[in-house]
């Protein structure tokens, strides 16, 4: 078996891990990233659809709280630009489509009022919680025992604002409420500062996109780190002890004194490792899962929405298309007009062949926007369960009682193992920032074990 050796092994060029990378080698640490990948970026992932633009068919968008990320940006020469919010926005309910303006759709007022003590209560929950450690908040044991859905049914009464709190756990989680813990959320919303923060679009987590693509990140990166970025080196097994590593890729093995695995824990776990990792690890990664979602963008000669005073936004209770954004260049052309399938309609879209579900989110689209929408010059999607170095998007979630039994593990390393990526994030969990702050944490740590060379 040939072998190769460096300081440190990095498993995954994504975010995480080449943030990771990047750090060590500034450290003047010897750095080899695998990636089991034919590219970098993981998640992150541009289309190109002519005239030297794309559209980005994974993670795109970037907010003003999200410091980690923006200072990365501006580190390597990229600039943002606003996501279009002019116009109008959707909001479809039981077949009847409303227009509206804000975060949330002008409806019943009784509902509308309810659905905003609802954000403010879970708000004020959340800031309850340690985000280093959420399973020992003071209420943590009866919020993990449950649901978010058997929280809803006990505390929420009208139908419409339970129907809008579950399109924004589609929106945000990619999940049903049924899916996950209450815990989970009041982690997720405690990390990003506020419910409001990851649902909005001006001043929230959609607000910007990055010029040429959020995938730009992760080349500049691997740029920097040249032949220190192995791609299609997929590793199956890493064999450790408390001061070395031997990382297993196809036929070769790389010796380091250290490794930091900056995948997503359900990919982590299906690596073999001698010895096998704790049990507390190994359940961890047993339970969570990675959401489901099948980004689809359908391509016209000009945004036509706008013309009719649209934004381009719209949420649907109704589905199966959940949420739509003007996914367009800064310039307007084409027009691109951005769907999801979260949660369960994505599970179901991702076995249909492609050209049914084009025809399926047309058909969406069509209802919302007019027969224009029905004919795009092009459509592309991709369904993200279905890929092989993902498994779903567009992070991980725990079920209930995962939190209080094996959270503790999230982070925790085990002798010359380290873990990175968005999951392992204690601000914005699961998003782009969370992916960088936490290669930049496992850098730190790695680099106070062995100190500058």
């Amino acid at each position: 078996m040939a072998t190769h050796e460096a300081d440190v092994a990095v498993v995954g060029a994504g975010l995480a891990g080449l943030t990771a990378a990047r750090r060590l080698a500034a450290a003047g640490r010897s750095v080899v990233v695998l990636e089991a990948r034919d590219r970098v970026g993981g998640r992150t992932l541009n289309e190109a659809i002519g005239d030297g633009k794309v559209v980005e068919v994974g993670g795109q968008w970037v907010g003003p709280t999200q410091t980690r990320i923006l200072a990365l940006i501006d580190e390597l020469g990229l600039e943002t630009f606003p996501t279009h919010t002019e116009g109008a926005n959707l909001f479809e309910r039981r077949g009847r489509i409303r227009r509206y303006r804000g975060t949330i759709p002008k409806l019943n007022p009784v509902a509308l009022v309810e659905t905003g003590a609802v954000i403010a209560r879970i708000n004020r929950m959340a800031r309850r919680l340690d985000p280093e450690a959420p399973w020992a908040a003071k209420r943590s044991g009866r919020w993990d025992s449950q649901t978010f859905a058997t929280w809803l049914r006990r505390n929420v009464r009208t139908r419409t604002a339970r129907d809008l709190m579950r399109v924004a756990i589609w929106a945000v989680w990619a999940v049903e409420p049924e899916d996950l813990s209450l815990l989970h959320v009041l982690f997720y919303i405690r990390s990003a500062g506020s419910f409001e923060a990851l649902l909005d679009t001006e001043g929230g987590a959609q607000e910007s996109r990055v010029l040429g693509g959020t995938q730009l990140i992760s080349l500049r990166m691997a740029d920097e780190l040249g032949e220190a970025v192995i791609r299609a080196a997929p590793v199956h097994r890493i064999d450790h002890a408390a001061e070395a590593v031997t990382v297993h890729h196809g036929a070769r093995a790389l010796r380091a004194r250290r490794a930091i695995v900056a995948i997503s824990p359900t990919l982590a776990g299906r690596i073999a490792y001698d010895p096998p990792l704790p049990a507390v690890r190994d359940g961890l990664t047993q339970r969570l899962a990675q959401g489901s979602v099948v980004k689809c963008m359908a391509l016209y000669p000009q945004p036509f929405w706008r013309e009719q005073g649209l934004s381009g936004q719209t949420t649907s209770a109704d589905g199966p298309v959940s949420v739509t954004f003007d996914n367009s260049p800064p310039d307007g052309s084409p027009g691109v007009l951005l769907a999801f399938l979260e949660g369960g309609a994505a599970r179901a879209a991702s076995a249909l062949p492609e050209d049914e579900r084009r025809g399926l989110v047309l058909g969406c689209l069509r209802r919302f926007f007019g027969d224009r929408a029905a004919s795009p010059d092009r459509y592309l999607d991709r369904a993200w369960p279905n890929e092989q170095w993902s498994r779903g998007c567009y992070g991980g979630f725990l079920p209930p009682g995962a939190w209080r039994e094996h959270g503790a593990a999230l982070r925790a390393p085990i002798g010359s193992l380290h873990w990175a990526g968005a999951e392992t994030a204690t601000v914005w969990n699961g998003y782009m920032d969370g992916a960088v702050s936490s290669g930049e944490r496992a850098a730190s740590a790695v680099l106070a074990e062995l100190g500058r060379p």
